[in-house]
């Protein structure tokens, strides 16, 4: 690799961690196609228990926790209050921009205390400009709306919960 290609990458990371600060996500993964049999592969997380180091940077060097016992106590109560782990979340199937409604000022596809049957569609969430409807996984009724609208949503993110 030249110095020159070294240092374009290492700027293409710097650009992606400082998106990832800039929109509060928790990871970001890029592929770059640079010819037929070179690319760069690039994984970069942040915050979490368990997070990976980004693919092409240096590994950064990792301590052990100070204090396991004093992270441990409050884990239990987050899992408790945890939307995602509620047997109704609905999660997002992909990184994007979650919307409530077809269109700014429409009303909402759906609202708390309202019956969905399944496949209704609850939400949008837009990745790369193309719109994908979040259907309902299952029937029943709209108990919490997790997310705003236009409010950037990840991967596995609770978006609502239908019980």
């Amino acid at each position: 690799m030249t110095t020159k290609k070294h240092e374009t990458d290492v700027a293409f990371i710097e650009a992606l961690a400082k998106l990832l600060r800039e929109n509060d996500l928790t990871e970001l993964e890029v592929e770059r196609e640079y010819g037929e049999d070179d690319s760069l592969s690039v994984r970069v997380s942040r915050g979490g228990p368990v997070m990976a180091a980004p693919v092409v940077a240096a590994p950064a060097p990792v301590a052990a926790p100070a204090a396991p016992a004093a992270p441990a106590a409050p884990a239990p109560a987050e899992e408790v209050t945890d939307p995602a782990a509620l047997p109704g979340a609905v999660t997002s199937p992909m990184v994007g921009t979650a919307y409530l409604s077809a269109e700014p000022g429409a009303a909402a596809f759906v609202s708390v205390g309202d019956k969905v049957t399944e496949g209704q569609t609850l939400m949008i969430v837009e990745a790369m400009k193309t719109m994908n409807h979040i259907p309902s996984p299952r029937a029943g009724t709209v108990k919490r709306i997790l997310v705003e609208d236009a409010s950037p949503v990840e991967f596995g993110a609770p978006l609502m919960v239908v019980e």
